[in-house]
C-alpha cells in the first residue's frame, strides 16, 4: 500500500453532528421550535437537493436556494423573495453550522498512522472546494492531508471512477497500490474497488473505528 484516501463527511469529519446542531440553533433563532422531525426533515431536503447539484442540474449557491425553499414552509416561515435575500438568510444556518465544525476523535489518529506507515494521503470528497477545504483547516486536519480532491473541481462526483482514478494520479501512485476509505457504502467502498482500488467501509452506526480499518 502506498497511498490511502479518505472521505471527508461523517468520516473524518462530523457532518451529521455539526448539521444537527446548526438547524436547532438556527430554528430557535427564527422563533421555532427545534424537534428531531424537523431534523429528520432537513437531511431529507439536503440529500435530495444536494444531489441536483452533484449532477450539475443546479448550482452549489442554487442548492442552498432550493433546499431554503423547501425547509422554511415546513416551520411556517415565509421565503425571502429575492435570491440575494435567500442567499443572506441562508447564512444564518451556515454561521452555526461553521461554529459547530468538528472532527471525530479517531480521525486525526488514523491520520498519523496513515502518515507512520509512509503513506500519501489524499481526501476526496463530493463537495465544494472552498468549503470542503475550510473544514479540514477547522477541525485541524489539513496539515496530515497531502492532497485534497472535490468533485466540484475533479468534474466528477463518486462514484464515477474517473474521481478515484484522478484522486490516485494526483497522489502519484497505482490505484492498485491504494486503499479507500468511507463511510458511504456504494461512493466509498464499491465505487473505489470497481476503480481498481482496495476499500472498507466505515460503518459508525456498528460502532467501527478508522483505526481498526488501517
Amino acid at each position: 500500500m502506498k497511498a490511502v484516501i479518505f472521505d471527508l463527511d461523517n468520516t473524518l469529519f462530523d457532518h451529521t453532528l455539526s448539521a444537527t446542531y446548526a438547524v436547532r440553533s438556527w430554528v430557535t433563532d427564527l422563533g421555532g421550535t427545534p424537534t428531531d422531525e424537523l431534523v429528520a426533515q432537513w437531511f431529507a431536503i439536503e440529500d435530495r437537493v444536494y444531489d441536483r447539484w452533484l449532477s450539475g442540474e443546479l448550482t452549489h449557491q442554487g442548492q442552498r436556494r432550493v433546499r431554503l425553499r423547501e425547509f422554511l414552509p415546513v416551520i411556517g416561515h415565509p421565503v425571502p423573495p429575492t435570491e440575494p435575500e435567500q442567499d443572506e438568510f441562508f447564512e444564518g444556518y451556515l454561521k452555526h453550522y461553521r461554529g459547530s465544525w468538528t472532527a471525530f476523535p479517531d480521525a486525526r489518529p488514523a491520520l498519523e498512522v496513515a502518515r507512520g506507515n509512509g503513506w500519501r494521503v489524499g481526501v476526496l470528497t463530493n463537495g465544494n472546494t472552498v468549503q470542503q477545504n475550510a473544514k479540514l483547516a477547522a477541525i485541524g486536519l489539513a496539515d496530515l492531508v497531502d492532497v485534497v480532491c472535490t468533485s466540484e473541481a475533479l468534474g466528477f462526483s463518486k462514484p464515477a471512477p474517473e474521481a478515484y482514478l484522478r484522486t490516485c494520479e494526483a497522489l502519484g501512485a497505482d490505484p492498485a497500490d491504494v486503499l479507500m476509505i468511507g463511510d458511504n457504502l456504494e461512493n466509498d467502498v464499491l465505487g473505489a474497488q470497481a476503480a481498481g482500488l482496495a476499500a472498507r467501509h466505515l460503518d459508525r452506526a456498528a460502532g467501527a473505528n478508522l483505526l481498526d480499518l488501517m
